[in-house]
This record gives structure tokens, C-alpha cells and sequence, in this order.
């Protein structure tokens, strides 16, 4: 459905370095870079989520999230500690949730410029 999301961010280097922390567990790696950009994926040149330098950016508001597939639970667990050591903010612990199915199980985080993102797996415990 999507060939990639953006979202704006006032500063390229936190950002870079928290979606660095937050997405390598997943599997992601920067694709592309310049000065007001950078793009996230898994084959170079083709982005799936990029960030772009806005001075105003504002995320959006309340019920809107981005969810990312983790391929284990300890992917998520990750997703989630790296990314608290640069700069995110807790926005619901790894953990199962089990109002969404037996084996949902996932971490909430809040990025440097308030867009809330998730990491999800469905697998069963490893």
C-alpha cells in the first residue's frame, strides 16, 4: 500500500541517531543520506520511511502511530532499549498484548519529535 512515510524532524543528527538505534534490531539500515534527509530501509537507494529536516515539524496528533514488524520478541525488546539510550521516551514496555492476540507482542516509543512508533511481533515466544 505504501512505498514509504516521512516524517518531519527539527533535527537530522538525534533523529538519525535514534531511528538508527530503534530500527537496526529490526532489521533496517540507513539507505540514503544528505543534508536534509535520511532514509531507512533494506536495499540502498529505496527508502520505506525517511526523515526529512523541517525547523517546524510537529508530529502528528493523538491516534496516529507508525507500527514496525519485528521478526522475535527479542527483536522488539531491542527496538526498544537502544533506542531509550538515545534520546526516546517510554511509551508502553515490551511486552505481550494479549487484547490484540495470544503471541502480539510489542514495545511503544515516542521519538525525539513526539511521533509515536511501535515494534510488533505475532511470533510465539523463542
Amino acid at each position: 500500500m505504501f512505498r514509504h512515510i516521512s516524517f518531519g524532524v527539527r533535527d537530522l543528527k538525534l533523529s538519525g541517531a535514534f531511528y538508527d538505534a530503534a530500527l537496526g534490531p529490526l532489521g533496517f539500515r540507513r539507505v540514503f543520506e544528505d543534508a536534509t534527509a535520511v532514509g531507512y530501509g533494506l536495499v540502498s537507494g529505496k527508502d520505506l520511511l525517511c526523515l526529512k529536516l523541517r525547523p517546524a515539524a510537529a508530529a502528528p496528533g493523538p491516534g496516529f502511530h507508525v507500527a514496525f514488524s519485528a521478526s522475535s520478541r527479542s527483536a522488539v525488546d531491542a527496538f526498544h532499549q537502544d533506542a531509550l539510550r538515545v534520546g526516546g521516551q517510554d511509551n508502553g514496555p515490551p511486552g505481550l498484548r494479549p487484547n490484540y492476540g495470544p503471541h502480539y507482542y510489542a514495545a511503544f516509543l515516542i521519538d525525539p519529535d513526539g511521533h509515536r512508533i511501535e515494534a510488533v511481533t505475532k511470533a510465539p515466544p523463542e
